[in-house]
Parts: structure tokens; C-alpha cells; sequence
């Protein structure tokens, strides 16, 4: 079978999209995995499925899978890069739209300068949610892992995350805790690890170890969470700067309870080719 592909990335989060709109089909995970390869394969940190949505008054219906071949609900990175490539390949002349995907619907709007505004809803603070094994929401969780406790926030942006508090996102055990944390039974469903440096009110760094990648050069998601968390805690006023290995994010919340979150940023072409499965 073959299958012609656009390589994308927001920020350095990188993506091979497919579209599935004319021509369903299905790909097992083994294939996923193989097409995620930075060697053998094109290499990308998820792909996207461009399909249509049954639902009413809905534009698209989006799909993500992580590098790892397992679909997950959401990627914001993504969602921008969604948007492009179904504006730019004449699947919609429409600049706002509503796209179906696992975590609800979400609304990306594409900007005069290139770039793309998705609204990926409310953040879920609720533990059952998330998932997470908690008894009680409150703002952040001890957790142990060995025999250190951390303190982490935790909320749900579509995909759980994990948000810590570091000094500096340089010396942040990234690929050491990361995955400690992503595999940690409190989270059913696994976890993405976010590690925010707090700048000022309005400016944070960050990292994020996501949930079946790794460590990834920007994480949008991730960007939405810190910034909720950080809202939350009283250290962050919306809006916020977020500063990624790959590039900067801009993200807007009021912390009410029926307040979506905004992210605005990039969304960049790579290359297109074909591929054998």
C-alpha cells in the first residue's frame, strides 16, 4: 500500500499527516511505529489522521498517534498543523473551524499572519478525569517516586499532565524523572511530564517529557497546562509567554470554570512524499 504524506512541525513537535478524508483506512501499530522511525521510517513525534466527522455542523474529524503506535485524545502542536494543511489543501476555505477529535470538540482559527489559534476547552481539574488516584481536587499533589516526593499539579488538557516547579529547566531531570513519572500508578493512563521555570508573571520555560514519545522540542498541551497550573498557583497573570526548546507559545486563560484555554503559535511545512506499508 502506498500513501502520499505531509511532514509538518509546530515549534519542532513534528508530525506526518495523512488524509483519510476520500480514501478510509487503518494502519496497525506496528505500522504507526514504523513510520514514526527516525531511521527506517520518515520519523515524526506523532501522526495525524485527517478524516471526516459524522457529527453535525463539524469540519473534520482528527485523530493523533504518538510515536509509540497507541492513539491518544489531543496534541495542541498538532491541532495547528491540522488546521494548515486542511486550509492549504483545499479541504475547507473556511478560517474557523470545528474539529472533532477523542478529547471533545476544538475550535483552530487561522490567523491573517500564518499563524493558528486553537481553543482546546476547559481545563479538568477533576482527578477521575484525568485520570489520575486522587480523593479530592486541590492545587498540587505530593507525589513519591523512590524515595523522593515531589510536589506536581495536575490537569487534564484533553491528555493528562503532570506539571512540576523547577529552579531551571537546564539542569531539570527531564529524561530521568520524566519517564518515572509517565509510568507512575497513579496514572492509569499514563501522564505527560511538563517542567516549568517560572521568568516573570507573564514568561516561563519550559519542557515536556510526553506520554509515549519522549522528550519533545515543544509540546502545546504541555504549554496550556503549565500556564493553567501556574494561573492556579498565583505566579502566572494570562497572558503567558511560553518559551520551549523549539519556540515560543502564547497562551490565554481566565481561571473561571467554564473558561477555555487559547494557544496561538506556528504551524510549518517540511516536505511531502509517498510512502510503502
Amino acid at each position: 500500500m502506498q500513501l502520499s504524506f505531509t511532514k509538518m512541525h509546530g515549534l519542532g513537535n513534528d508530525f506526518v499527516i495523512f488524509n483519510a478524508i476520500s480514501k478510509p483506512w487503518s494502519l496497525t501499530p506496528e505500522q504507526f511505529r514504523f513510520i514514526a522511525d527516525r531511521r527506517f521510517g520518515i520519523g515524526c513525534d506523532q501522526i495525524l489522521l485527517v478524516e471526516s466527522s459524522e457529527l453535525p455542523e463539524v469540519d473534520f474529524r482528527y485523530r493523533i498517534f504518538n510515536a509509540d503506535g497507541q492513539e491518544v485524545p489531543q496534541c495542541g502542536n498538532g491541532a495547528r498543523c491540522f488546521a494548515r494543511y486542511v486550509r492549504d489543501k483545499g479541504l475547507t476555505h473556511k478560517d474557523q473551524l470545528v474539529v472533532e477529535t477523542r478529547a471533545g470538540l476544538i475550535y483552530p482559527r487561522l490567523e491573517t499572519n500564518g499563524e493558528v489559534t486553537v481553543n482546546l476547552g476547559i481545563p479538568r481539574w477533576n482527578p477521575a478525569l484525568i485520570p489520575f488516584q486522587a480523593d479530592e481536587i486541590t492545587t498540587l499533589y505530593p507525589i513519591t517516586v523512590g524515595t523522593e516526593i515531589y510536589q506536581i499539579g495536575v490537569v487534564s488538557m484533553g491528555n493528562p499532565h503532570a506539571v512540576l516547579l523547577v529552579e531551571s529547566v537546564d539542569h531539570a531531570p527531564v529524561t530521568t524523572l520524566g519517564p518515572q513519572l509517565e509510568h507512575h500508578p497513579r496514572f492509569p493512563a499514563r501522564t505527560n511530564v511538563g517542567f516549568m521555570q517560572i521568568i516573570n508573571s507573564s514568561q516561563i520555560r519550559l519542557r515536556v517529557y510526553e506520554r509515549g514519545v519522549g522528550e519533545t522540542l515543544a509540546c502545546g498541551t504541555g504549554a496550556c497546562a503549565a500556564t493553567v497550573i501556574g494561573i492556579r498557583l498565583g505566579h502566572l497573570h494570562s497572558p503567558v509567554t511560553v518559551t520551549l526548546p523549539g519556540g515560543s507559545l502564547q497562551i490565554e486563560w481566565t481561571d473561571h470554570e467554564d473558561s477555555p484555554v487559547l494557544m496561538r503559535g506556528p504551524a510549518t511545512y517540511v516536505f511531502e512524499g509517498m510512502i510503502e506499508l
